[in-house]
């Protein structure tokens, strides 16, 4: 029987699995607890398999599946993790070191915990990788893109290949051409995807970029990333951690990350934390919009993750005035679809609009089974 360990380390969490010959046997989820995230996961989460007998010792483990989320262009294929790779992500953090770091120590305790088991980095940009040059270059020289590998690599693509994969059994392998998912959780971004293919994405380099997050500033004006260390007197790193910790929907409501949070606290007349829903909603429509231009119209407009899956009124808010887009929404269907799959749009509705919760995981260990065999 082929038992794969699934490990996701993320910005706010870390989630295992242990699937079994394709059957997820096992899971847990640790958030982060006074900001910081519980020491020891992995090798409690090894003890719960043993005690539960799920496993009768670790080397019974035939693989292990790892998400890997980085910039650079080595990273943008499903590759055992080797000493090179290790060279390679430890380089990386220069240029992302909030998200490598916490991904290197958890491969480090990997090693330990689980000695000899191939681990298989998937790529969490993979996705993206059929992007155009267009949608990937920046406005740099071109000479500097391709000697620093800075090049707009796209985040989430392992849950977009989740998401696509059930829109495939939905339409019977007929995937529609043009379709927009907005994958919305504490991180999001928005995808365009043309025949099954991603074209264009909101996050970039790094999943900095894009629309307002929980607490990643999103787009901003890079002129004004620089008058801010200025300002501050912040180095490099300094100001990274600031744009990623302290901006987005914090930032922008002085109190809450949290969107249930907010649009309680909004309710109760808190002006800043409505402020700080209308820009993010505001932001997710500019997307949406921006890729009916690319994509020359859409079909289907697809929520997923946290938000985007439990979120009725989120959604709803994204949906208003885009009837010139086609976009219809059908509000008792919108409000009975809570974290399950389903069709929210008015049956008149040109485009339709869909709820498909995600399965990162599975999808990793599906990854997974493909490359270790």
């Amino acid at each position: 029987m082929n038992k794969i360990f699934i490990v996701n380390v993320g910005s706010e969490s870390r989630k295992y699995a242990l699937y079994q010959d394709g059957e997820c046997v096992f899971s847990a989820h640790f958030e982060k607890e006074n900001g910081k995230l519980i020491e020891n996961s992995t090798e409690y989460v090894i003890g719960q398999l043993l005690e539960q007998k799920l496993i009768g010792a670790p080397n019974e483990i035939f693989a292990i599946g790892f998400r890997v989320v980085a910039p650079g262009s080595y990273f943008l294929q499903n590759k055992i993790i080797d000493g090179e790779y290790m060279a390679k992500l430890e380089a990386a953090k220069e240029q992302a070191p909030l998200h490598i770091n916490p991904m290197l120590a958890e491969l480090k305790a990997l090693e330990q915990i689980l000695p000899g088991i191939p681990v298989v980095g998937v790529s969490d940009s993979a996705f993206h990788g059929s992007m155009p040059a267009r949608a990937r270059l920046y406005g740099i020289p071109k000479n500097t893109a391709e000697e620093l590998d800075i090049f707009r690599f796209g985040y989430h693509g392992i849950s977009f290949e989740s998401v696509v994969g059930k829109l495939k059994n939905i339409y019977s392998g007929n995937l529609p051409e043009k379709i927009i998912i907005c994958h919305l959780g504490g991180g999001s971004s928005i995808v365009a995807i043309k025949e099954g293919q991603s074209i264009d994405t909101s996050m970039g380099f790094t999943p900095l970029e894009g629309v307002v997050m929980a607490n990643r500033v999103g787009d901003i004006d890079a002129g004004a990333v620089v008058y801010l260390s200025k300002k501050f007197g912040y180095e490099p790193d300094e100001m990274e951690n600031y744009l990623n910790t302290q901006c987005g929907l914090l930032g922008l409501s002085g109190k809450s990350n949290d969107v249930k949070e907010l649009l309680e606290m909004e309710k109760n007349g808190d002006e800043n934390a409505k402020l700080a829903l209308e820009i993010m909603v505001y932001k997710i429509k500019k997307y949406i919009g921006s890729y009916f231009a690319a994509l020359n119209g859409a079909v289907l407009l697809v929520f997923s993750a946290t938000i985007g899956e439990r979120s009725a009124i989120m959604r709803a808010r994204i949906c208003s005035e885009l009837e010139n887009l086609g976009i219809v929404l059908d509000n008792e269907k919108n409000n009975k679809t809570i974290s399950v799959d389903g069709f929210i749009g008015k049956d008149e509705s040109p485009v339709k609009i869909a709820v498909i919760t995600t399965d990162e995981m599975s999808q990793i260990a599906a990854e997974v089974a493909v490359m270790v065999k």
